[in-house]
């Protein structure tokens, strides 16, 4: 099954050198499953010719935010409507998770609560997962048709689910080395000193990141009917 990635950021280059951009996270995240990957630099102007070119979509996360008037941003909500009407599987992830609710009727706001960075508690339906995070902006309205599937006291529209999308506000592709990355490289400044402390206490949690992963993949690989138009 190939999975279009199309990346909506560049990890830092003091981190990829050694630790890969954001693409080389994911294909080491879902390694196992049976998939095959191209990348898309969306946030460079480069999309896809068509949303049937690949057989599943992941928008990656950015330190862009998804109000932000950058001309590629228009250009992705459409792609990602088209993704909806042709049925085409999607993942988002973080700022993936937030453009497509807001590409769908939904709104993401600068949290006024501030940041959650690092191993973070997720509930997902009674089962806890521990994640790591790295965002200010949420989701604060959901779209029609989405579904809450994950929340904690911080973060209350933490996964949503719809018919053909599923997108969670945490980072399963960032491992902890590169968490304790960015706080060196974009945190100092930005992220509070004492919410960076505690991310630091947090580095060696185990995390439920293959956990994830199984879930993503399992949500790629469901059945389910192409559009009529595609199906003719």
């Amino acid at each position: 099954m190939l999975i279009g990635i199309l990346q909506t950021g560049l990890a830092p280059e003091a981190l990829s050198d050694t630790m890969g951009d954001y693409p080389d996270m994911f294909a080491r995240l879902l390694a196992g499953h049976g998939f095959t990957f191209r990348s898309f630099r969306v946030v460079e102007g480069a999309f896809p010719a068509s949303v049937t070119e690949c057989d599943g979509w992941l928008i990656t996360g950015s330190r862009h935010g998804a109000y932000e008037d950058h001309p590629w941003i228009p250009l992705l909500e459409q792609f990602i409507r088209d993704v909806f009407t042709a049925k085409v599987p999607m993942v988002g992830v973080c700022f993936g998770h937030q453009i497509i609710a807001q590409a769908m009727g939904g709104r993401v706001e600068r949290y006024a609560g501030g940041w959650a960075v690092g191993a973070t508690d997720y509930d997902f339906g009674g089962q806890t997962l521990t994640l790591n995070a790295w965002h200010r902006d949420q989701v604060t309205v959901v779209p029609k048709g989405a579904t809450v599937v994950a929340s904690n006291d911080f973060c209350t529209n933490a996964a949503l689910l719809y018919d053909n999308a599923f997108t969670v506000q945490a980072h399963p592709e960032f491992r902890p080395e590169f968490v304790d990355g960015l706080m060196q490289t974009r945190g100092k400044g930005l992220v509070p000193d004492d919410l960076m402390a505690s991310a630091s206490a947090r580095l060696t949690e185990p995390l439920q990141d293959q956990t994830m992963a199984d879930q993503i993949a399992v949500f790629f690989k469901h059945p389910r009917a192409k559009s009529p138009q595609l199906s003719e």
